[in-house]
Order: structure tokens, then C-alpha cells, then sequence
């Protein structure tokens, strides 16, 4: 047998017991701690190995059982971060790309792939109000929100002398991190970045918006766009829509939403989204609210045409010669990505499968979580709600505690897996819903954890 060959047999083998691991692993994840308590010194003892000349075979998938007790589970109890939970039949999709190993860069390349992607992203788009925008699947919410603010500076943003493209972009204080991150990576430096006040329920202040604006316009700057939050991480907060698209269309500035976590949301509770269909562009995070498995985000914009003017830098190797137009059709003339994995799979099978509704019902029923959450909360004068619950995101602290040390006494107690943010200058123990496998019972834990460790701390 040739070098890294493998026969019929052993892969029908090695497949048998990967899926019958992957089966325990998902039946197993109520019994498991909702944070693994490990050391890093432990950790790279079972897995940093050195590379040996001889391989293990299918001896490889015994580690996975450790490998297991080393990672963060999907659990139902686990409401840090924004963490979506791994739909199985995802991990299905997945487990086939991988399989069919398609770089999905363009219908030539892979026609099913391109096909499929294109699909899928017209799906979200109308399950979210804005049928009609057209998009792709990236790696995550940063790498959505570097190409929408390209695509912005590309469009909107003339060049100077030197060849640069300079610009004002607008977003509220409870920005997300990655923004920041892609003004600097486009060259519009930090200084060209506004961060506006939020009010009392931490939206953007508009009149803050506008002053801002005219501010720069009378220094003779530039404004080039507005990034709205449509659900913030710590709070999930959504940045007024209706009144931001007004101002960009006065303005003649861009408009973007940062939806990567809350704009799914829209397919259950529209009316929270109201405008969203204006935007110029948005992100979303099917890896986070539409639970599929890690990477799988999506940025939508309404002109493919600017798109295509940002990102279409061909080199003479991908020239396509074919002039039909759904075979001509490139991913990479509208992307940063040449080469690109075929994420669409997991997302066309998992929608498919489950459907619509109940991917509206699922969402729906994290919101409850988050209501039912707020209202323990409210009920007991130890705890305190510190921000409104528009989404998912709930923010409390213990009124008498050390809510640091109680933090990690819930962590490592092992029942629920809280994160933490800062409200207005506390720290504040926070609970995302965002979870298809959370059931009411795992809500009302989180409760009678945060108890029992205040009691214990």
C-alpha cells in the first residue's frame, strides 16, 4: 500500500467508532459539568506529544475520550460568552464537506458547493426581512465586519493623494472588539473612529450620533460610516435601526449592523429589528443564535456590485473562460477568501432538516429563558438586575456578595457556566441563551447556583 493509503476496511472502521464516540459524546452531555476542570500542565501532557515516525493507526481515536474531559461541552448549562451549542446534524454536514473536500471559491471549482452557499445565504437573508441581499459565508462576526467596512471605504470613500481612502466610522461604546480591530486593519487609524454615548438602556444616542457627525464635517473631515449594534454581547442590546437608517441615507453614509449575535432574532421577535432591511450591510453568526457548529458566519450586503468592486483583484490563474453567467459566478471576487471551506453544507443540511420553524421556536425559547431568568432575579432581594433583557443576554450581580468570587465558586462548582461583563462600571455576573439543548429546569440552576456559592464564598 502506498503512503497515507488507507483501506476500504479500516475506514469503515475507523468511521464505525468515530460516530459511535461522537453518539456517547452527545448522549453523555447532561452528565457532564458545564466547564471541564483541568490544568494546562494536564492538558498538554495528554495531547502535546511529539510527532512520532511510525503512526498509531486507529488507535488516534482513543484520545478522543480524554480529548472529551479537556474541552468546553455544548452543554445546556453552559450561558457564557455568545456559545452556541453544535446542532448535531451540523456536525453531519460538516463531517460531508470534509468528505468531499470542496474549495468553494467559485462554480467551477465546486458548482454543488457555490450552489448551495448561494442558497443558503439568500435563506437567512429572507428569514431575517431583507430578501433580496446577496452575501457569503465566512470564518466569524470579525472577519464579516472587516469585509462590510471594506466594502464601505471602497464605495463611499474617495482616494487621497497617496492612494489612501480616509474615513470617519461611527458606533456606539458597547461596540464589539473586532470593530476597532478592522478600522485599524484598513488604515483608517483609531482616531477616525467614534465611539458614541449609549443611553440608560445602552442603544446609541442619536442625537450624540448626529452631533458627532456635524462635529467632523465642520473640522473638514470625512464621515464614511455607521456600525449599529443589533444585539450588543453584554447586554444584547439593539442600537435604534429605523432612526440610524435616516441618518445614513441624510448623511449619505454607510450603514452596517453588527448582528453577529442578536440579528437572528429577527426571524422570532421582527419587530425588535425594525429598519434592519435598510442597512447596507449585516453580520450575522450562524455558529452562535442558529447553534450550528464552529465556523459559520454570514455577512449580507445589498449591492453585489460594491462588493465586487473591493474584493475583485483577479489574477490571470483563476480566469474564468466559460460566459454563462451562473458558471462564471466567483466567491472570491466578492471576498477576501481564494480559498475557501465549504461551511454551507452544515448550515443547508441543519436548516433543511429541522426547518423554519423550528429554528423560530428555538429562538423563541431562549428568549423565554431569558425572561423566566430576569423574573427569578427580580424576585429575590438579593440579586439585582443590572440592564433591560431585550434579547438573550442577562446581566445581575448579588447585592451584598463578592460577585468576582462568586463567579468562579458557580464555575467551579460545575453546574452552570456563567460569564461576566461590566454595567455602568460593576462587574456583573452574566447568562446568554443561546443554547437549542437548554431546558427551563437548567435556567432556573442558574439561580440557585449563584445562592449556594454566595453561601460558600
Amino acid at each position: 500500500m502506498r503512503a497515507l493509503e488507507t483501506s476500504d476496511r479500516e475506514l469503515v472502521a475507523l468511521m464505525t467508532e468515530a460516530m459511535r464516540l461522537a453518539g456517547a459524546y452527545w448522549t453523555s452531555l447532561d452528565e457532564r459539568p458545564s466547564y471541564p476542570s483541568t490544568s494546562g500542565a494536564e492538558t498538554a501532557r495528554l495531547f502535546d506529544r511529539p510527532w512520532m515516525d511510525e503512526g498509531r493507526g486507529g488507535d488516534v481515536l482513543n484520545d478522543f475520550r480524554a480529548m472529551a474531559e479537556h474541552v468546553r461541552p455544548c452543554t445546556g448549562r453552559f450561558f457564557g460568552y455568545v456559545a452556541g451549542s453544535g446542532e448535531p446534524v451540523g456536525a453531519v454536514g460538516d463531517f460531508l464537506a470534509s468528505v468531499l473536500n470542496q474549495n468553494s471559491t467559485s462554480w467551477r471549482s465546486a458548482p454543488a458547493a457555490v450552489t448551495i452557499e448561494r442558497a443558503v445565504v439568500g435563506w437567512l437573508a429572507d428569514a431575517i426581512g431583507c430578501d433580496g441581499f446577496a452575501g457569503q459565508l465566512c470564518g466569524g462576526g470579525s472577519m464579516a465586519n472587516l469585509m462590510a467596512l471594506a466594502i464601505a471605504r471602497e464605495t463611499l470613500s474617495p482616494a487621497n493623494e497617496d492612494g489612501a481612502r480616509p474615513g470617519v466610522v461611527y458606533a456606539s461604546e458597547h461596540v464589539h472588539m473586532s470593530v476597532p480591530k478592522a478600522v485599524a486593519l484598513l488604515g483608517l487609524g483609531r482616531s477616525n473612529l467614534r465611539l458614541v454615548p449609549a443611553d440608560a438602556d445602552f442603544r446609541l444616542r442619536i442625537d450624540a450620533l448626529e452631533a458627532a457627525i456635524d462635529s467632523d464635517r465642520r473640522l473638514g473631515k470625512m464621515p464614511l460610516a455607521i456600525v449599529a449594534n443589533g444585539g450588543t454581547v453584554a447586554t444584547g442590546a439593539v442600537d435604534p435601526l429605523r432612526e440610524l437608517a435616516d441618518i445614513a441615507a441624510a448623511e449619505g453614509l454607510w450603514l452596517h449592523v453588527d448582528g453577529a449575535f442578536g440579528v437572528p432574532a429577527a426571524m422570532a421577535v421582527p419587530e425588535k429589528f425594525a429598519g434592519l432591511n435598510r442597512a447596507n450591510s449585516i453580520s450575522l453568526d450562524a455558529h452562535k443564535w442558529l447553534y450550528q457548529p464552529i465556523d459559520c458566519s454570514c455577512l449580507l450586503y445589498r449591492d453585489r456590485d460594491a462588493a465586487r468592486k473591493t474584493f475583485s483583484h483577479s489574477g490571470d490563474y483563476v480566469r474564468i473562460f466559460n460566459e454563462d453567467p451562473s458558471e462564471t459566478f466567483a466567491f472570491f471576487e466578492e471576498s477576501i477568501e481564494l480559498t475557501r471551506r465549504f461551511r454551507a453544507l452544515k448550515l443547508w443540511m441543519s436548516l433543511q432538516y429541522h426547518g423554519r420553524n423550528a429554528y423560530r421556536e428555538a429562538i423563541s425559547r431562549d428568549l423565554q429563558h431569558a425572561q423566566r431568568l430576569a423574573d427569578a432575579i427580580q424576585a429575590l432581594p438579593d440579586l439585582e438586575l443590572l440592564a433591560p433583557v431585550p434579547l438573550s443576554a442577562v446581566c445581575f450581580r448579588h447585592r451584598t456578595g463578592n460577585n468576582e468570587a462568586i463567579l468562579q465558586r458557580v464555575v467551579a462548582r460545575g453546574r452552570v457556566y456563567l460569564s461576566n461583563a461590566t454595567i455602568k462600571g460593576d462587574f456583573a455576573l452574566r447568562a446568554c441563551f443561546v443554547n437549542h439543548r437548554t431546558r427551563p429546569e437548567d435556567v432556573d440552576e442558574i439561580v440557585s447556583e449563584v445562592m449556594a456559592a454566595a453561601d460558600e464564598v
